[in-house]
């Protein structure tokens, strides 16, 4: 029964991200429309994982905001992570793979998933500045740089970028659903401001 119970909540997420994936993958092409000029960009993977930078950090940190402090405990199951936990595991993986991509030190950030909702909040915005200023200098001419990235797999420059923007739509993802298993809209569904 209890194997039941988990293959359904697993399925429930899968169609609530899948549902919100098509939503959010309109929007992503809006975006992507009004960002890119027409011809030739300069650097076209690291202006686009920046542009992507200011999206998600816009998105995130507004997902967190929207999800009440007595719900960052909240746990889909018993076996999944609290909202707070996936809150600081993405300033930690911010901190950690802009640190590696642009090989400036981050600074020792202690966060745990106890932490209340406002440290949890200001410590995501923090990470995202961080990688504001980390990822500034850095442009497409050393891609092919050989990374290591957890423990010992290893990854290029190239990679290393792929991953943190993989990770940022992961995350988001998990926050929308989270928000949605406690009736909250997450940021890319709510509806549009009026004109």
């Amino acid at each position: 029964m209890r194997r039941i119970g988990l293959v359904m909540a697993g399925l429930l997420m899968s169609g609530a991200v899948v549902a919100g994936q098509a939503r959010l993958d309109e929007a992503q092409r809006q975006v992507l429309a009004q960002e890119v000029a027409p011809g030739p960009v300069a650097n076209p993977v690291t202006t686009t994982v920046k542009g992507q930078l200011t999206r998600y950090e816009k998105n995130m940190v507004a997902a967190a905001d929207l999800m009440p402090a007595e719900k960052y405990g909240f746990k889909p199951t018993p076996e999944m992570n609290s909202f707070g936990h996936v809150v600081m595991h993405i300033a930690q993986s911010n901190y950690f793979l802009c640190s590696k991509i642009s090989g400036t030190a981050a600074p020792d950030v202690k966060l745990t998933d106890a932490d209340g909702k406002d440290k949890l909040v200001a410590g995501l915005k923090a990470s995202f500045e961080f990688c504001s200023t980390a990822l500034a200098g850095v442009d497409d001419s050393k891609l092919s740089d050989p990374l290591t990235l957890f423990g010992n797999r290893q990854t290029s420059r190239a990679g290393a970028l792929i991953t943190l923007s993989d990770d940022w739509y992961d995350h988001y993802g998990a926050q929308a659903v989270y928000l949605r298993l406690n009736g909250i809209l997450p940021p890319t569904g709510q509806p549009a401001p009026a004109k």
